[in-house]
């Protein structure tokens, strides 16, 4: 299909704010980018299928124009989600995230590359004992395959993302060789998401997401959320599109131009995170 796009975020659904915020912030040493907090549930059901308050955190390394970040979305008084096998975990090159990680108070394996760490809802961490030479610390996003063939038609041939590598169980994607790497990895059964399914997007130039769906609609796809604007309050507006992937796993282009305006970091956002933090631990008392 041939779009130039990038690499934004995974989104995971958080059921404890404070011990995920110890996770990424203090143990894997991950930067509070901006703080949103909403009234209702979202129109691509950006929260999943809650029609409640909830916030969204973006949390990473670097700035969303340049790194590959995480968005917590947490939905009040939704306090655990049933994990599935679709999410594989997350690959990230951090000397300093390998220390505080053996430090931590959080589960850990040692393998012969890297040491996983597990978050508070369960979601896998390969973390690297080596330094990332200037480059975004994350390096793949590891979700399942049923079918690899099947997937490799879907991102390759239909969505247009490039074939990085590929061998009789894994492939991995980019637009960009600079950018996080989709990988795909085969595994004996059938894709089940369950309630804490995540999501991975990417940006591409507003023109191009009514290319995006003219395809997916050619070949009959998935679309879970059709072109849609979506407000955030104060915000700049931005267009999306969500699609489902043949295992299920959901996609979200959005604009990049509307995107760069709405990810701009926020320096209040860790101060504004804290205030709701300690408004959650006034709740539970």
């Amino acid at each position: 299909m041939g779009l130039s796009g990038r690499a934004l975020h995974f989104v995971f659904k958080i059921g404890n704010r404070e011990k995920n915020i110890e996770f990424f912030r203090d143990v894997l040493g991950m930067k509070v980018l901006r703080h949103e907090e909403f009234t209702q549930g979202c129109d691509a059901k950006c929260n999943g299928p809650y029609d409640n308050r909830w916030s969204k955190t973006m949390i990473g390394y670097g700035e969303e124009d340049t790194h590959f970040v995480m968005e917590l979305t947490y939905n009040y008084n939704v306090h655990s989600y049933d994990l599935g096998n679709d999410f594989q975990g997350i690959t990230i090159h951090s000397k300093e995230a390998v220390n505080k990680a053996k430090s931590s108070s959080f589960k850990t394996e040692e393998q012969e590359k890297y040491t996983i760490i597990t978050s508070p809802d369960g979601y896998k961490f390969y973390l690297a004992n080596e330094d990332s030479a200037g480059q975004d610390p994350v390096q793949k996003v590891t979700l399942a395959s049923s079918n690899l063939n099947k997937s490799i038609e879907y991102w390759n041939k239909v969505l247009g993302l490039k074939l990085l590598e590929k061998n009789d169980k894994s492939a991995s994607f980019v637009f960009e060789e600079n950018q996080a790497k989709l990988e795909l990895l085969e595994i004996d059964s059938s894709i089940d998401h369950k309630t804490a399914y995540g999501r991975i997007a990417f940006s591409i130039p507003e023109d191009e997401l009514k290319i995006v769906d003219a395809k997916i609609k050619e070949i009959n796809g998935s679309i879970l959320t059709p072109l849609t604007s979506l407000d955030t309050p104060g915000k700049a507006t931005v267009t999306v599109i969500i699609l489902a992937d043949p295992d299920g796993h959901e996609i979200c282009f959005v604009g990049d131009k509307g995107f760069r305006e709405l990810s701009a970091f926020d320096p209040e956002a860790d101060k504004q995170l804290e205030k709701y933090l300690k408004k959650d631990a006034e709740r539970s008392k």
